[in-house]
């Protein structure tokens, strides 16, 4: 015997909309299902991976993403909402680390590098395999930053973020505003290349690692204390703040 169909009304809210068809954005649209699903299937069935939802309601009730749907409900599903006070509703995206930490997938290793460049720990790696970012993410309370929205839907995974943008500048600025991060930019102490701690090394011991010219013209010199790879203000860090600029980023 076949189950029965049922029927429920959905609508998706803000950023989400960018993950269903055209047809279903910015309104509400039938959705048909079998048995009593979790709301959770159905919301990833229609596209949306469960890491971008922060708020579903049920009838006007929030619920979690265990709610099993009976038929004749409407539900309606949010992202986050930074400004808006949510208290007694159920909240569904974890609460935000104390220092937050990212792993990015194989395409965002610009991204990856601009994260250090303000302070941020990102794990990177251009061959990293999807399941070597989910064990990082669980084992190290690590949020991990892709475009992949089949990663993103991985049962286990509780901290993803899913990037709008292309651009790695644009996708900087987007995962500051998510995680509202600006506030906590530390420049230039983590380094660019391994993710290391940065500190000062004094001019004298920089010398002799350096071109002449260099060594002659700069006087501030700082190193990664993991890989050894020296840094000093110069043309280059101008270039890098007039393109960070560009997005409202100081560095």
């Amino acid at each position: 015997m076949s189950q029965t169909r049922h029927r429920c009304e959905f609508r998706f809210y803000e950023e989400l909309n960018d993950f269903l068809p055209p047809a279903l954005r910015k309104r509400d649209f039938p959705h048909d299902f079998d048995g009593t699903p979790t709301v959770k299937d159905r919301i990833e069935s229609l596209g949306v991976p469960h890491t971008e939802v922060d708020l579903i309601l049920v009838d006007g009730g929030s619920v979690g993403f265990g709610h099993r749907l009976c038929g004749g409900e409407r539900v309606a599903v949010y992202p986050v909402f930074e400004r808006f006070d949510l208290d007694g509703l159920t909240r569904l995206r974890p609460l935000p680390l104390r220092e937050p930490r990212f792993a990015a997938d194989v395409h965002l290793g610009r991204l990856a590098s601009y994260l250090r460049l303000l302070g941020f720990d990102c794990l990177y790696r251009n061959d990293f395999a999807d399941d070597e970012l989910l064990a990082l993410s669980l084992s190290e309370h690590r949020t991990v930053l892709t475009r992949d929205i089949g990663l993103l839907k991985r049962a286990a995974l509780r901290r993803g973020a899913f990037l709008h943008e292309t651009d790695p500048r644009r996708q900087l600025r987007e995962v500051l505003d998510r995680f509202q991060l600006d506030s906590r930019i530390a420049p230039l102490t983590r380094c660019a290349r391994c993710n290391g701690p940065v500190g000062p090394v004094p001019r004298r011991v920089a010398a002799g690692l350096v071109p002449d010219s260099v060594a002659r013209d700069q006087h501030e010199f700082s190193r990664c204390r993991s890989c050894g790879q020296l840094y000093w203000p110069g043309s280059h860090l101008v270039r890098l703040r007039r393109r960070l600029a560009a997005v409202g980023v100081r560095l």
